[in-house]
C-alpha cells in the first residue's frame, strides 16, 4: 500500500484562463495547458514520454502529443467516471514515473463546457448508450431525474432529514468559496463574493440545491506535471511530494445515483479513498494544513468531511458552523483557490494546481506554513484523491 508514497511528485503546473467562452478548440486549450505546465516546472515537450486524462476529454493523447510537440510516448491512458478521474489521473502518472514505464508523465483536462456540451443540462444520449451505463441510466431519465443537480438533490434531501442540517450549512460552503475567489485573479468570480443570504435568496435549481449550490460551466484547460521526486528537487520549483495516491469504488455504486445502499448520506467510495490516503501517507487529517474538496455540489462537500475522518457522521453542519473554520487561518481551511463553485469547474484539476501551490507557498490565499494538503476528486462516482506535501 505504501510503495509509492513518496516516490514521485508535481513539478509543473499549468492552466488557460477559465472563461464562460474560450472561442478556441477543446485541442488548442489542452496544448495550451500542457505547454504551460512544461515550463512551469522547465522542461520542453521533447522531456514528455507519457500522457494521461479522462474518458470524457475529447482530446486524444497522440493529438495531445502533435500539437504539444512531443516526439514519442511511452505511456498512455484514460481514466473513466468524469470528475472522479481527476486524482486517478495523477495516481496513474505517478504509477508509470515509479515503475519506470515513463519519466514524465502530464495529466490533463480541457472542454468548453460553457460554450459547447454542457454537462449541467438534460442529455438524453447518456441514457441511449449501448452500454451498462446507459441502461443504468435508462431506469432514472425517463422519470426526470437527468441531471446531475437532480441526482445530487436526493442524496442532500436525506441527508438534511438524518442528521438536522439546514440549506444554510450547504450555504457556507458556497460562501467560503467565494470569498477565497474574490481575492484571485484567475476565477471567474474573481471580486465577487456572495453573502449567506444571497445564497439563500438564489433559485432553486432542485430542491434543496439552491443555484449557489451548484458549481458553475467552463471552459479551460489544466495540466499536470508528474515525474521522480528525485527530478522533482532540480527543476524549476519546489515540489509536491505525492505522499498519497488511491482511488475508491463502492458497494452497490453507481454513477450519481448509488440509492440501493443501507445508508443513502454517504460516500462510502471517498470513505475508502480517505482510508487509503491515511495509511500511505502514514498522516491523519489532523495533520492537513489545508483541503481542497471536489465541490460541485456543495451537500457533497460536508460529506466529505465525514468521509475523511475530519469529523464524524452527521457532525460537517457544526464543523462549517464554526466561525471562519474554512477561512485561511481557521481550523481547516477550504478551497483556497475558490473551488469550483468560485474559481473554475475544470473537473476537479484546478484544484490539484492550488494544492499544489499551497505547498509551494504562492497561493493568492496562502495557508501560512502550510506543507501537507488532501485534494479530493468528483464524488457521486467512483473518485480519488491526493495528499501533496512539501519536500
Amino acid at each position: 500500500m505504501g510503495s509509492l508514497s513518496g516516490a514521485t511528485s508535481i513539478a509543473g503546473i499549468g492552466a488557460t484562463e477559465f472563461s464562460k467562452n474560450s472561442g478556441r478548440s477543446e485541442l488548442r486549450l489542452a496544448a495550451e495547458a500542457v505547454q504551460s505546465a512544461l515550463a512551469d516546472a522547465g522542461l520542453t515537450p521533447a522531456d514528455v514520454d507519457g500522457l494521461v486524462s479522462f474518458t470524457m476529454d475529447t482530446n486524444a493523447e497522440i493529438a495531445v502529443a502533435r500539437a504539444v510537440g512531443i516526439p514519442e510516448l511511452t505511456y498512455f491512458s484514460r481514466i473513466h467516471y468524469g470528475g472522479g478521474a481527476a486524482c486517478s489521473t495523477v495516481q496513474q502518472a505517478a504509477m508509470a514515473v515509479a515503475t519506470g514505464v515513463a519519466d514524465v508523465v502530464v495529466a490533463y483536462r480541457a472542454f468548453n463546457e460553457r460554450s459547447g456540451l454542457r454537462f449541467g443540462q438534460v442529455n438524453s444520449a447518456v441514457a441511449n448508450q449501448e452500454n451498462s451505463s446507459g441502461t443504468d441510466n435508462a431506469f432514472s431519465y425517463p422519470h426526470g431525474l437527468s441531471t446531475p443537480a437532480a441526482f445530487v438533490a436526493m442524496v442532500a434531501q436525506r441527508y438534511l432529514h438524518e442528521f438536522g442540517a439546514t440549506s444554510e450549512d450547504f450555504g457556507r460552503i458556497a460562501v467560503v468559496d467565494r470569498q477565497h475567489a474574490a481575492n484571485n485573479p484567475e476565477a471567474f468570480f474573481y471580486g465577487k463574493p456572495i453573502t449567506l443570504a444571497d445564497h439563500q435568496n438564489s433559485r432553486y435549481i432542485a430542491e434543496p440545491l439552491h443555484l449557489l449550490d451548484c458549481c458553475q460551466e467552463s471552459d479551460g484547460g489544466v495540466a499536470i506535471v508528474v515525474v521522480s521526486a528525485e527530478r522533482a528537487r532540480d527543476l524549476r520549483n519546489p515540489p509536491a511530494v505525492i505522499s498519497g495516491a488511491a482511488s475508491g469504488s463502492g458497494v452497490d455504486q453507481f454513477i450519481m445515483t448509488s440509492y440501493y445502499r443501507d445508508e443513502l448520506a454517504a460516500l462510502p467510495e471517498m470513505g475508502l479513498v480517505g482510508r487509503q490516503l491515511w495509511c500511505q501517507s502514514g498522516l491523519r487529517p489532523d495533520d492537513m494544513d489545508a483541503a481542497i474538496l471536489y465541490d460541485h455540489f456543495t451537500p457533497y462537500t460536508l460529506l466529505q468531511l465525514e468521509e475523511l475522518g475530519f469529523c464524524g457522521r452527521g457532525e460537517a453542519p457544526d464543523f462549517v458552523r464554526e466561525p471562519g473554520a474554512l477561512e485561511v487561518g481557521g481550523r481547516l481551511p477550504l478551497n483556497t483557490h475558490g473551488g469550483q463553485l468560485g474559481e473554475a469547474y475544470i473537473h476537479g484539476m484546478n484544484g490539484i494546481a492550488e494544492a499544489v501551490r499551497q505547498v509551494r507557498g504562492t497561493s493568492v490565499n496562502q495557508v501560512p506554513g502550510a506543507r501537507r494538503v488532501v485534494v479530493t476528486a468528483g464524488t457521486g462516482v467512483p473518485t480519488s484523491g491526493l495528499v501533496l506535501t512539501a519536500a
